[in-house]
């Protein structure tokens, strides 16, 4: 039954296993390249205090800090028509 199941698997391999493996550094590159379409980098600097509060919130809630601060940001703003 086993035999059956891995003939049924094993040609419809998923792309990324044909050929070389892409490398950690190649695979965060086009992770990059696919979120510049949708998102903005911000680089900003705050005070030491402040960065550890917004670590312990983030642990305290199960998030990326990334994910935190785009909740504040959208939690404060007004929609504008």
């Amino acid at each position: 039954m086993s035999q059956a199941i891995n003939a049924a698997t094993s040609s419809s391999k998923r792309a990324y296993r044909k050929g070389n493996p892409l490398s950690v550094s190649e695979r965060q590159q086009a992770l990059m390249e696919r979120r510049k379409e949708t998102h903005k980098e911000i680089k900003v600097y705050v005070p030491t205090v402040l960065k550890e509060r917004l670590q312990n919130l983030c642990e305290a809630e199960g998030v990326s800090q990334a994910e935190m601060i785009s909740r504040l940001i959208a939690d404060t703003c007004v929609p504008q028509n």
